[in-house]
């Protein structure tokens, strides 16, 4: 009954912004660890940024700086982007980690950065 579900792609222009929003529902806890993570054909998945339930936070190195997760809601995050760059386009996943159980996926969303 676990549901992901991301929203907030598009497409933007180098140096544009863009907030991913991400829901998670059917969890029986409301701060789950959540990630946001991304891939391009050809090459495998990568972690973008991660946001456990305490509230700590890590990134790739290649979004410090850059990119930012936050809480918005009971198991809701969000990725705010910015100073985007034409190799951060990729479709991006949303994932949560409740306690005891398996990891859930949302559907992706895709994100295209034009230069």
């Amino acid at each position: 009954q676990v549901q992901v579900v991301e929203s907030g792609g598009g497409l933007v222009q180098a140096g544009g912004s863009l907030r991913l929003s991400c829901a998670a529902s059917g969890t029986i806890f409301s701060n789950d660890a959540m990630g946001w993570y991304r891939q391009v054909p050809g090459k495998q998945r990568e972690l973008v940024a991660g946001i456990t339930s305490g509230g700590f936070t890590n990134y790739a190195d290649s979004v410090k700086g850059r990119f930012t997760i936050f809480r918005d809601g009971e198991n809701s995050v969000s990725l705010e982007m910015n100073n985007l760059k034409p190799e951060d386009t990729a479709v991006y996943y949303c994932a949560v980690f409740p306690p005891l159980d398996r990891e859930y996926w949302g559907q992706g969303t895709q994100v295209t950065v034009s230069s």
